[in-house]
């Protein structure tokens, strides 16, 4: 934790969210699905915006798991569309901001269009020095420990790695960004209580917070909330405190 701008508020130095409740929220307006994913964008602007003003070091979006891609055709393509949008769209608060995007998952279901916006917006913003967000897209959990399991084997049968040299910072070393800290806090909306195959490795020792407001009504006030939860948690990382 840091000082920041807000002093009596304890900033996590990275963070991941669950972007839960998108189609909740329409549904119970009689709008279609996708009109929520529309609006949670709204959510992620104020989210990104927040992180980047208070400091926090990573932040990573749980924005399309692998899971996903079992949703009705029609609904993946306006999604992928939407996403198309909002790596246009977005570039102006990247830059304004000094946030750098990644993309942690897998590449080979997103279409050329999408890879080539993705890679347009991390090429723009790659200077870029501040919050680094990570957009978790075409992302399982269970699919990234095996492609790191993959990886690791593939070093050994070249010789490169000797199996008896494996360890847990050996798979560390092997996920999407081992580069980023770990999650300290874990923010999930629309009050279920699961991860959901998000971040597995990653968020041993994050804190959670479920806040029952649906994605697209996240406000900086539930930011701050969460933050606050997470700095009166006592973090013992499996030792006792005294």
């Amino acid at each position: 934790m840091r000082e920041t701008p807000n002093a009596d508020l304890p900033v996590p130095r990275s963070v991941a969210v669950i972007m839960d409740g998108n189609g909740r929220w329409a549904r119970s307006r009689g709008l279609e699905r996708i009109r929520g994913h529309e609006r949670g964008i709204d959510a992620v602007r104020r989210t990104v915006e927040e992180c980047a003003r208070l400091g926090v070091e990573a932040l990573t979006l749980y924005a399309f798991s692998e899971e996903n891609w079992s949703r009705p055709a029609r609904e993946i393509k306006l999604l992928m569309r939407l996403l198309e949008r909002f790596l246009v769209d977005e570039r102006p608060t990247l830059m304004d901001n000094n946030v750098r995007l990644l993309h942690s998952g897998r590449r080979d279901r997103l279409s050329t269009r999408v890879l080539e916006r993705l890679d347009e917006s991390i090429a723009m913003t790659a200077a870029n020095t501040g919050t680094r967000l990570a957009l978790a897209i075409s992302y399982g959990g269970r699919q990234e420990l095996a492609d790191a399991a993959r990886r690791i084997a593939e070093a050994v049968l070249a010789g490169e790695l000797a199996p008896e040299d494996i360890d847990v910072a050996t798979v560390a070393r092997h996920l999407y960004h081992p580069e980023l800290p770990d999650p300290d806090l874990l923010i999930r909306t629309a009050g279920e209580l699961r991860v959901s195959n998000f971040l597995l490795w990653q968020i041993s020792y994050a804190e959670i917070h479920v806040c029952d407001v649906c994605w697209p009504d996240f406000q900086i006030e539930h930011l701050h909330e969460a933050f606050r939860t997470f700095g009166r948690r006592v973090r013992k990382f499996g030792t006792v405190v005294p």
